[in-house]
């Protein structure tokens, strides 16, 4: 088989280490792929925005079959592109990615349909949300409405925070057209736990649950980030809370997609707050989480090709998929100075890895037979082992063995995790 998966980070390199897996898979096309990337795809200097390129490219080669894996090209409509061309594709079309691409809709549909979540309001005025932030004060949290890379949020402890951060977004343009419209929330209190779920629009079968940590620095302090680093199990999310998020959240979302014209089929990720009241959600993505699939897909013990063909064929139903009862960690070695300013270019050596030990590689580049850094999250080293304990030490070591000058590391990933786990 010839498999296309489009993006070229950490996420795409932990999908096409577990396809690879499948021996009826012979080639896989990673569009743009990266350095890192190159060593277990043919990357092609395609951009995963680049939908025209992507759709002519797969009909090209005669792809057998395509994963697209990043939001942009999936609000773009390439599973539909990729469909009208004949290719089977693992993602959510257009009409159903919309639940990412656009927060003020997912939190409609949330109050439409009964699915708890923060209250709200939408504002595409910045006098009316300041004024509204006058009104309700804080702690409060202002979202850009569109896709913003994971950064498009701001938790403002002041009024004065959550004003500048509607300021940058409204009138300084600091997300382009994404942050023309704002959602401002209430601010909840909890653990947060990130479930991401395989769904062909009828099943919901949830992952592993994993654990993210957002901010740059040590002790969650710091700017935000696209992610430092993930545990999985997340030990917040008990039976009892995954019981009561398959009855009020899971299964209700999906139907309330249906309901709504917009069936949504590949991998529904769920951000979760475990709120006094119960499971909350603060957002969905519609797609696999960055850097939470690094963890996730290392347990996932069945084939993961087979379950994505499932999905794109509505037969996730009567197909299995179980994951292993270990524990992962992933600890990302990012350039010195993300998510603010860093310079690239900088050489990376790296290590042999034993068993249950890997490497995804997010952003790099091959020059002269060298890996060099070339983003702000440059690897995500993890390792899977018995206990959480074991697996965050283990995923140090990787870490520590990697040869990376301008790196840097949070030093306390799966530290809430363990402290949890003691309580």
């Amino acid at each position: 088989m010839k498999i296309l998966v489009v993006g070229g980070g950490g996420r795409e390199h932990a999908i096409i280490k577990a396809l690879k897996k499948n021996p009826a898979v012979d080639v896989i096309y990673a569009l743009p792929g990266n350095g890192g990337i190159a060593a277990d795809a043919q990357c092609v200097p395609i951009g995963a925005t680049d939908i025209e390129k992507i759709v002519a490219f797969a009909v090209e080669k005669k792809v057998d079959y395509a994963v697209v894996a990043p939001d942009d090209p999936l609000a773009l409509g390439c599973v539909d592109e990729l469909e009208r061309a004949g290719v089977p594709a693992f993602g959510p079309r257009k009409n159903a990615a919309v639940i990412e691409a656009s927060k003020a809709f997912s939190k409609r549909l949330m109050k439409k349909y009964n699915i708890p979540t923060a209250k709200f309001e939408t504002f595409t005025s910045m006098d009316k949300a300041l004024r509204y932030v006058d009104q309700v004060g804080a702690p409060i949290v202002v979202k850009a409405d569109g896709l913003a890379l994971g950064k498009g949020v701001t938790v403002a402890k002041t009024v004065a925070e959550a004003k500048e951060a509607i300021r940058q977004m409204m009138a300084e343009g600091k997300f382009g057209a994404s942050g023309s419209t704002v959602v401002i929330e209430e601010y909840l209190e909890g653990p947060e736990v990130s479930v991401l779920s395989f769904t062909d629009g009828h099943t919901v079968v949830p992952m592993v649950s994993s654990m993210d940590h957002k901010r740059a620095g040590d002790n969650d302090t710091g700017p935000n980030t696209g992610g430092m680093g993930t545990v999985a199990p997340n030990p917040y999310y008990t039976p009892e809370v995954a019981e009561r998020c398959m009855r009020e959240i899971f299964l209700p979302t999906i139907q309330a997609m249906n309901a709504e014209g917009r069936p949504f089929r590949g991998c529904l990720y769920f951000g979760l707050m475990i709120t006094r009241d119960g499971p909350k959600v603060i957002e969905y993505n519609c797609r696999f989480g960055d850097p939470e699939t690094q963890v996730v897909l290392p347990l996932l013990e069945s084939d993961l090709l087979t379950v994505m063909r499932a999905v794109t064929e509505e037969r996730l139903g009567e197909t299995e998929v179980r994951f292993s009862d270990k524990s992962a960690c992933c600890v990302v070695l990012a350039s010195k100075g993300y998510p603010v300013k860093y310079q690239s270019g900088y050489e990376i050596v790296l290590p042999a890895l034993g068993e249950n030990r890997e490497i995804y590689v997010a952003g790099a580049e091959t020059k002269d037979g060298k890996l060099l850094s070339h983003g702000g999250r440059v690897l995500g080293c993890v390792a899977v082992e018995d206990t959480l304990q074991k697996a965050v030490e283990a995923a140090y070591q990787v870490a520590d063995s990697v040869t990376f000058e301008n790196g840097f590391c949070r030093r306390d990933i799966g530290k809430r995790a363990l402290d949890a786990l003691k309580d």
